[in-house]
């Protein structure tokens, strides 16, 4: 069955534009062209991956509200913001909020597509591995593949996708360095320096507010990563 994508963009030409590229790559795709009618159709059905920009109509950062409310209900869920908002600020606050991926409109329908694709290949390989009933505990940490689930000393901490994949790579092989470019291999996903090291902040901050002592992620400087015990 081909995945379904909700494209959330108040635009109608921009939107229609996405929506018959997509459709050409098999894909089902949703329109909606503000918050409220997307949460309300999420609330009914989640899709299997979200798009979404980040002005909405007249909601300015109606966006990112929709994708703090979109996390909190499927903390799992693919999201991908698609926007002309391009400052740093903007990036920063769209990855804080949990989306996992980041895109300005400039950018090629043939790469969007690729970064979409790639999204839900990351998604895919989980529940393959999850066939497998593969999990692994270090220490207090516990993932479980086949959930998509993340525990911190017996407490669930939510993490997307790309968070998870990230915490994967590290703590399978611990005090092993992880570079951010091996980081975004493990995470099946294009990233700059930056996006990695905003993600690997959000990811400390979520165990960090179960547990203030954590530091099993650690920094090793000019190279990237490790997981520590």
């Amino acid at each position: 069955m081909s995945a379904t994508i909700a494209i959330v963009e108040d635009e109608r030409a921009i939107a229609e534009n996405y929506r018959d590229a997509l459709r050409r790559s098999g894909y089902r795709v949703d329109l909606y062209s503000a918050r409220i009618e997307a949460m309300e159709a999420f609330r009914q059905r989640l899709p299997d991956l979200a798009v979404i920009d980040v002005g909405l109509g007249s909601e300015v950062e109606g966006g990112f509200e929709l994708c703090r409310e979109l996390r909190a209900m499927a903390p799992s869920l693919p999201i991908l913001f698609l926007t002309a908002r391009d400052s740093e600020l903007d990036i920063i606050s769209g990855l804080r909020l949990g989306a996992d991926d980041y895109l300005t409109k400039d950018i090629s329908l043939p790469h969007m597509q690729a970064r979409i694709n790639a999204l839900l290949r990351r998604v895919s390989v989980l529940r393959d591995q999850s066939d497998e009933g593969e999990s692994l505990t270090q220490g207090k940490l516990e993932l479980d593949i086949s959930r998509l689930h993340c525990h911190w000393d017996g407490s669930v901490v939510d993490l997307t996708v790309t968070e998870f994949w990230i915490v994967h790579a590290l703590a399978k092989r611990p005090g092993h360095v992880k570079s951010r470019s091996q980081l975004m291999e493990a995470a099946r996903v294009v990233l700059d320096d930056n996006t990695i090291t905003s993600h690997v902040k959000r990811i400390r901050k979520k165990f960090q507010a179960l547990d203030n002592e954590f530091n099993a992620i650690g920094t090793a400087y000019g190279m990237g990563y490790r997981w520590q015990l």
